[in-house]
């Protein structure tokens, strides 16, 4: 049996980013969810993708294709897992560029099992039959300045050649002899986009809501060259390149100069996240792989300017996202009727208004009724549904700034909950407020506190199939590692997070609160083994609607936080907003309401905090 594997998606910004934005999903299936992988064979189609999309790909896909739902109880983990479950004798096709050295190594000794193994196409067949695939960006380079950085460029470069130095010599454990100097490590390739931006101090333009460009960088002990298109270079750029002694060469350089071995002798440490094409292209020879990249560590601590950016672009945020919640409730409670679509695009333009605004940091999820129980569902302009005042709207959303990125997620109700609506709610605000609220020691990791989100909606047997949370980027990727709650790295001062439970019930609705959260050093009672106590600062100012809350359900300390915080979010809020009357009102009236809604009285009749 012959099979060819096709990523579709947007899988990760590395180099990976650049051969996956080179079809879209339209070409060969119609899918619009951001991460899945395509297997054809000779006789069917199949999409395998995670639990954030399994209705989305229900509702997408055609007869052609059959889903595979990656990470189902009795099912497999992934796309490997089933395709290894599945060859035998067989050659499986696939873009080098389109998986990771990490992956590649790992398929490629389980296929050997099978007597089957990867084969590597000259030409992606996909780009072969895109008639209209569009033109790679020329918008240039620009430099992310001192003032949001923090940090100057050549510091960043220094410590990279200080870690360069400090590995050990690739020789055999047994070996006593002196190593030769093919055995050295001489440098280092980074193909991943946002370490070559935030190591440079640059930023772009080539991937939608993601201010990176497409790059390689190498930097050796004595030497950094960067593979770029020069079209996107300006004259001050040029000049920045220069200062900092990065040499440049054409994009596609990169292949001829891994080829040739241009830096001489001794060994290339790459991370495992690397695509395998450049593993091919070097040998084993010629690289060490190590599985943790060293700049995704140094770069997911955020110095103080960039936490103080992140914490002035979430204040701004949050003046946006409380304008349009003003403004939304306004208009249902006119009688107006307002698409998902609508709804989003007017937070927007609400985010448009602020200073230091680039872009979206990711497309908009708006979502009412069954579409919310998508975790990851975008509206389309013909396609929106109304928002009703039946069911829970969920939004996440968040802007692009030159001082941060921003992640936020609320869910409102515009009419009465029900009894199911409101405790699966109290569920999920109880698994936020227990992250928000935890204090641990140095040397936990995310997935130990994970737990905590999801205790108070295991009590009712509730759960929700995404992760808690992830690190996210100082004006870079919303979505950035190595930490995050799912992840078996340690959280450490300067790591930012975020904190997002949710349940979602199927056809019906979906809800989810999500917040930002800095790790920071607290001071405990105790104080056991001194000064090694760790806990979080809330980085969003977006209030947190009470009117779904069941009061009943919370503790005194949970009812408190909730209170605390819409109190705090009117406090820092309020200077900012004197502009908008309607928009104070709003908060002012959600910072002082009570929690929940009054049950009915004699005749029905109801009463609102309101």
């Amino acid at each position: 049996m012959s099979q060819r594997v096709i990523n579709v998606g947007h899988g990760s910004l590395g180099e990976l980013g650049s051969g996956l934005s080179n079809f879209g999903s339209d070409v060969i299936v119609r899918f619009t969810g951001s991460a899945g992988q395509a297997i054809i064979s000779k006789t069917a189609a199949y999409l395998v993708t995670d639990s954030r999309y399994w209705l989305q790909a229900r509702d997408e896909l055609d007869s052609n294709w059959h889903l595979i739902p990656g990470g189902a109880v009795d099912g497999p983990k992934d796309w490997i897992d089933w395709l290894v479950d599945r060859v035998k004798d067989s050659k499986i096709g696939i873009d080098a560029r389109m998986i990771s050295h990490e992956k590649a190594t790992l398929f490629n000794t389980q296929l050997n099992r099978k007597n089957s193994k990867l084969v590597y196409p000259p030409q992606n067949f996909i780009d072969m039959v895109w008639k209209d695939k569009p033109l790679r960006s020329k918008e240039p380079v620009f430099i992310q300045s001192l003032e949001f950085t923090g940090r100057e460029a050549s510091t960043k470069i220094a410590e990279v050649r200080a870690w360069i130095q400090a590995q050990p010599p690739a020789v055999p454990s047994y070996s006593k002899a002196t190593p030769t100097p093919a055995q050295m490590h001489i440098g280092t390739l980074i193909s991943s986009l946002s370490s070559i931006a935030w190591l440079l101090n640059l930023r772009g333009s080539d991937i939608p809501f993601n201010p990176l460009f497409y790059a390689y960088l190498f930097i050796s002990l004595d030497r950094a060259v960067l593979f770029l298109d020069p079209a996107k270079l300006t004259d001050e750029v040029e000049d920045h390149l220069r200062a900092l002694n990065v040499e440049r060469k054409e994009y596609n350089d990169i292949w001829a100069f891994l080829r040739r071995r241009e830096w001489g002798e001794g060994k290339v440490l790459i991370s495992t996240e690397t695509s395998y094409a450049i593993s091919l292209m070097l040998t084993h020879f010629r690289y060490t792989a190590v599985t943790s990249s060293f700049v995704d560590n140094i770069k997911a601590i955020k110095n103080e300017v960039e936490l103080e950016g992140l914490r002035r672009a979430y204040l701004r945020d949050g003046v946006a996202y409380v304008k349009w919640l003003a403004w939304l409730e306004h208009k249902i409670q006119q009688g107006y009727d307002i698409t998902e679509y609508e709804a989003a695009w007017r937070l927007t333009e609400y985010r448009r208004q602020n200073k230091h605004y680039w872009g979206l940091a990711y497309e908009n999820i708006s979502a009412s009724g069954p579409n919310a129980a998508l975790p990851h569902y975008s509206p389309t302009k013909s396609g929106a549904r109304m928002i009703d005042r039946d069911t829970p709207y969920l939004n996440d959303s968040g802007g692009q700034y030159r001082d941060g990125t921003c992640d936020t997620t609320r869910t409102i109700h515009f009419g009465r909950p029900s009894v199911d609506q409101s405790e699966a709610y109290t569920r999920v605000l109880q698994g936020h407020i227990a992250i928000d609220s935890a204090v641990f020691p140095e040397g936990t990791t995310g997935s130990q506190l994970d737990v905590l989100a999801r205790r108070a909606l295991w009590k009712d047997g509730l759960n929700y199939m995404h992760g808690t949370g992830h690190g996210f980027g100082s004006f870079l990727n919303v979505h950035e590692g190595p930490h995050g709650f799912s992840s078996s790295v340690a959280l450490v001062p300067g790591h930012v997070i975020t904190n997002e439970p949710g349940f979602y019930l199927e056809g019906r609705w979906g809800m989810r609160i999500e917040s930002a959260l800095a790790i920071r050093r607290v001071k405990t009672k105790g104080e056991f083994n001194g000064d090694v106590w760790l806990g979080f600062e809330r980085l969003t100012c977006v209030p947190i609607q009470t009117r779904m809350v069941k009061e009943s359900m919370l503790t005194k300390e949970e009812k408190q936080w909730l209170k605390d915080h819409n109190k705090k979010c009117l406090e820092r809020l309020e200077p900012l907003l004197k502009d908008d009357k309607r928009a104070l009102k709003w908060l002012k009236r959600e910072s002082d309401r009570g929690i929940g809604l009054a049950a009915p009285g004699p005749g029905g009749i109801t009463i609102d905090w309101d």
